[in-house]
Formats: C-alpha cells, structure tokens, sequence
C-alpha cells in the first residue's frame, strides 16, 4: 500500500472543459506546457470523484494534451465503443459545461492523475509507477 498524498503536496494544473471537435461531446485540455508530464498515447490511471479509472493521453490537431474519457479499464480506455464514460458523468454530476476550469493534479507524471472541480480538494493513494518492463508486460496481456 502506497502513501497518501493531498491535491496540497502534487503538482497542479489546471485544464479546460472544451467541446471536442463539432459534437456535444465535452474533452478535457490540459495546458501546452505541460506536455512532457502528459505523454500522448500513453494509458495513465485518472482518479474521478474518489474512484481509479484508466485514461488515454491524446493530443489535439495543433497538439494540446487532452484527455477524451475515463473508462473502468485499460482496455476499455483504449477502446472505448459503448463503455461508460466516468469523466463525462463526473462532468454532468458536478454541474460543469464547456468553457470551465477543472484542476487537474499529477500524482505521478505520466502514470496518474486526478481531477477535480476548482474550490474541491482531493487525497490519493501515492502508488510508484512500475518499471517499463512490467508495464509492457502488462500492456501485452491487456491487449492479448
């Protein structure tokens, strides 16, 4: 079991709730210059109002970070196809649209974040990222 940390001890950035392209769909983008702690295509845990789900790191077409969805899985965070998607229903639970500011807190750059509505706090289970091997051992089993 791993540390507890405070949305007061992490780095945070804050993001913005846009529409994605011309759909009703909302994304969340996170600051350009915050690009190295979020690496495009990588599946990263995203911790949603308290729970640990699983996120693809995308980027936009003039490459702005963003973040798509939430999904129980990795595999589904990949894939997501009907899945049910815990960032949006955060979004629409919270009371928050397009236009809005969501901080967004790197608990471990490039493995795990949380977000939260700006005026929230937050405390997460500090887990180390794995090592690259077991990583893509387990991104190997996950896909297979």
């Amino acid at each position: 079991m791993g540390d507890t940390v405070t949305d007061e001890t992490v780095d945070t950035v804050s993001g913005a709730l846009a529409r994605a392209g011309g759909t009703s769909r909302l994304e969340l983008r996170l600051p350009a210059g915050a690009a190295d702690d979020f690496p495009a295509g990588e599946v990263v845990r995203l911790v949603v109002d308290g729970a640990e789900c699983h996120a693809e790191l995308s980027r936009t077409a003039d490459g702005q970070p963003v973040v798509r969805g939430a999904y129980d899985t990795p595999s589904l965070a990949r894939d997501p196809g009907s899945a049910e998607d815990r960032l949006a229903a955060w979004v629409v639970d919270s009371g928050l649209e397009a236009g809005r500011t969501v901080h967004v807190d790197v608990v471990e750059p490039g493995y795990k974040y949380g977000v939260r509505a700006p005026g929230e706090s937050a405390r997460y289970e500090s887990v180390a990222a794995p090592s690259s091997s077991l990583a893509d051992i387990a991104r190997s089993l996950d896909e297979g």
